[in-house]
């Protein structure tokens, strides 16, 4: 019989990377979407035949429970979030509520489903925030500098602690920045990626950014939700970093996109303070050695074939008409 599994934040960059690794795996995959007036299935369109998406809400009990009544899943990934950082700092309760809380009703809803469901945890490097050792590793102690980080943090700890409460199989992975053509366009990769693209087609003259010195460790999320997969398949639950190992400045990533397109970015690039965080996180660098040995993961897409990845996907989307998503 075909494994089973249900997603929340199916309809996100990372759900939908998921769902295609678990349909080639021949799983059952159910999807758990918010009902809104506006359905957002870009990412999954061509999948969509394939999959059993299910309503339900991470600010609603109920329905979690109802999901997975429904689905009968042995795997639950939970992706869904408000997973902008910016976005947390103007809505910190409604963040804290569905990216913090959220875990919790979802940890309790399995409790009282079905305990031997195999649980993972999207958590985030955001976590380790104002770093107190580099790279961050798995025994890093937690320092989040945003609303965003501290909800993660939350459900890393909740999912730990149901884990050595209950006896559950539930871990977290502790994901760096990932990345690709299906990324927000308000995430820093996606908008340089998809402006230089605009600027290159002469739909725009200049690009507005925040801090250019910000480093981060930025990988491709389809290699990213394989390891989301091998840690739900160990015979032990347990939590890992998921990172590249490498890092990388805004500016670089600036540079390599523009660069690709044949143009210097000092042409069009302008500081803005409007996009300058509160708190800034300066280095994210992550030490994925424990995911290599125990998961034998490891990336397959270096930082520039990414970035030129996404430059060409954003220069193919606007010449064909289409928007960002």
């Amino acid at each position: 019989m075909a494994k089973r599994a249900l997603i929340t934040g199916i309809t996100g960059q990372d759900g939908s990377y998921l769902a295609e690794l678990l349909l080639e795996k021949g799983y059952e995959v159910y999807g758990l979407v918010r009902r809104t007036s506006t359905q957002r299935f870009s990412r999954i369109s061509h999948i969509q035949d394939h999959l059993h998406l299910i309503s339900g809400d991470m600010l609603d009990q109920t329905s979690l429970q109802e999901a997975l009544r429904e689905a009968q899943p042995d795997e639950v990934y939970n992706l869904a979030a408000q997973s902008f950082v910016q976005t947390s700092w103007r809505q910190p309760v409604f963040t804290g509520d569905v990216t913090a809380l959220g875990v919790t009703r979802l940890l309790d809803a399995i409790r009282h489903v079905n305990p031997a469901i195999r649980f993972y945890q999207a958590s985030s490097s955001e976590i380790f925030g104002k770093v107190q050792e580099v790279p961050q590793r798995e025994t890093t102690p937690l320092y989040p500098r945003s609303p965003y980080g501290v909800a993660k943090a939350y459900g890393h700890w909740i999912t730990i602690n149901y884990r050595e409460s209950y006896n559950m199989f539930a871990v977290s992975g502790i994901l760096f920045n990932h990345e690709s053509e299906r990324r927000g366009i308000e995430f820093v990769t996606r908008k340089v990626t998809y402006n230089v693209a605009r600027i290159k087609l002469g739909m725009a003259k200049e690009l507005r950014l925040g801090n250019l010195d910000a480093q981060r460790d930025w990988g491709f999320a389809g290699d990213y939700v394989r390891a989301m997969w091998l840690m739900l398949q160990q015979p032990t639950p347990d939590d890992y970093v998921i990172a590249t190992g490498e890092t990388h400045t805004v500016q670089k990533l600036v540079e390599t996109a523009f660069s690709y397109v044949g143009l210097n970015w000092r042409d069009y690039v302008v500081q803005d303070p409007a996009f300058m965080r509160p708190a800034e996180v300066d280095l994210l660098v992550g030490d994925p050695s424990k995911a290599g040995r125990q998961l034998g993961w490891e990336p397959t897409m270096t930082f520039t074939e990414l970035i030129h990845r996404m430059v060409e996907a954003d220069l193919k989307l606007l010449r064909d008409g289409g928007t960002e998503d």
